[in-house]
């Protein structure tokens, strides 16, 4: 019986825009998990140029004890330099060369011809293969790709130093039939060779099966992002026809049918604060109360801005008879910690549509220096904080983001609550405005200029 490799995306590809964004803490628990299912491979995320890079990855490799770390390599031989750096400790380290051979994706992404593409390929394998024993080559958006350039690009990658590759369908719009004639047309590469079935057509798991029948070593899936194969169904799937198929894998049933819908649920739940039943308090609620909510939400406050915030939670109760989590979050923007300005927004510009990146210029004043920053982000909002990071040189990690209307009609105001977190410290940065982006980024600012106070 053929035991089959099995890698794990949760960590590389979390889901969706809409989900919550997992802190370093929800990365390290996961990692811990993920390393206890019987997974062959689990899939760290890329590079964001942040500081934090070499404490996350670093911590990461280290909860991998028994999955080989695989870490994507960048587009330069620069990057898989410092994408090695990071994991060269791990038990088993594994640089990941991504790159697009559809050419819809080469020339939208690289600006790339066929050719061009394979001097790519080329060149990234063999400088990440003279850096780290196991290399990986990704065919991404494989399903789209020219039969004939999809199996040069391949055989390219193994003859440069990939002793793994891998095909995906990040259109989402095979059929299993399909798969197994994908999987087949790769066949005899001298790799191993993984596949990555989507589940945009619910057919991820007979996709899988499909493509293991025609000759697959491996298959991908995420306990996280449902838009690929879960673990546990692929478990279940070779527990129960795995003799037939001639299947098997490492991953443990009875860990994954007790813990894999608990860990799931827990590294997929917004980050958010708790719901209004949690923290209510009444109109006549004391000081002492009211310490202890700002506390159970995370705030550390000094007595100063503890009585300030007391004195607005008295002005805004006089007006209704109690007031919940959300309320008082944006009390605590709104009184506490409230500092002279480091930073002030000068102007800012947003770009956004259903066919193009958002992209955001931000120029803040420092001093009476102007600081001009881009970023490109899921959003204009995301787009926004990006550049404002790109000014100041730091990644702050954000722990709740909140907008909502205040007044009705088309020229309603928007407030925005931001809450970022440095050094384990909540920061809250309120801003209102009738633009809901320049709301967003007022709050921001007001948050950041707390974090520089108190650095200070």
């Amino acid at each position: 019986m053929k035991k089959i490799l099995v890698s794990d995306l949760s960590l590389r590809c979390p889901a969706g825009q809409n989900a919550a964004p997992l802190t370093f803490r929800d990365k390290v628990n996961l990692a811990s998990a993920l390393d206890t299912l019987g997974l062959d491979v689990i899939e760290l995320p890329a590079l964001t140029g942040q500081k934090e890079d070499g404490v996350v990855l670093s911590t990461l490799c280290g909860a991998a004890e028994r999955a080989a770390a695989a870490i994507p390599a960048g587009d330069t031989e620069e990057e898989a330099r410092l994408a090695f750096s990071f994991i060269r400790e791990a038990k088993h380290p594994r640089l990941q060369v991504i790159l697009p051979v559809s050419t819809v994706q080469m020339e939208y992404q690289y600006h790339f011809k066929a050719p061009k593409m394979l001097e790519k390929i080329v060149s990234q394998v063999k400088a990440c293969a003279a850096l780290c024993e196991d290399v990986e080559f990704v065919a991404q958006d494989a399903s789209r790709a020219e039969s004939d350039f999809l199996r040069r690009a391949l055989e390219a990658a193994v003859g440069a130093g990939a002793g793994y590759v891998t095909l995906t369908d990040d259109a989402g719009i095979l059929f299993p039939d399909d798969w197994q004639a994908l999987t087949a047309s790769a066949a005899g590469l001298g790799a191993k060779l993984f596949v990555q079935p989507s589940d945009q057509l619910k057919m991820a798991a007979a996709s899988a099966a499909a493509a293991l029948k025609a000759g697959a070593d491996g298959v991908k899936v995420s306990l996280k992002n449902p838009e690929y194969l879960s673990p546990a169904v692929l478990s279940d799937m070779l527990r129960l026809r795995g003799d037939d198929l001639g299947f098997c894998c490492g991953l443990d049933a009875t860990i994954l049918r007790k813990a894999a819908e608990s860990l799931s649920a827990a590294v997929t739940a917004p980050v958010q604060i708790s719901e209004d039943d949690a923290v209510q308090l009444s109109s006549g609620a004391t000081l002492d109360e009211v310490s202890a909510a700002v506390r159970k939400l995370g705030y550390e406050l000094d007595s100063a801005d503890l009585g300030k915030v007391f004195d607005e939670f008295r002005r805004v109760v006089e007006k209704k008879e109690s007031i919940g989590a959300r309320e008082l979050d944006a009390v605590i923007a709104a009184a506490a910690m409230q500092v002279p300005s480091t930073y002030h927004l000068e102007s800012y510009t947003v770009a956004s549509g259903n066919v193009i990146a958002a992209m955001a210029q931000v120029t803040l004043l420092k001093d009476g220096e102007k600081m001009l920053g881009i970023g490109s982000g899921d959003g204009p909002i995301d787009a926004a904080f990006r550049a404002i990071e790109q000014v100041i040189g730091h990644h702050y990690e954000l722990d709740e983001f909140r907008i909502q209307a205040i007044t009705e009609g088309h020229e309603a105001l928007g407030s925005s609550v931001i809450r970022l977190r440095d050094g384990g410290k909540l920061f809250a940065g309120n801003g209102i405005s009738t633009d809901i982006i320049g709301a967003c980024i007022r709050a921001y600012i007001n948050a950041l200029n707390k974090i520089v106070y108190e650095e200070k």
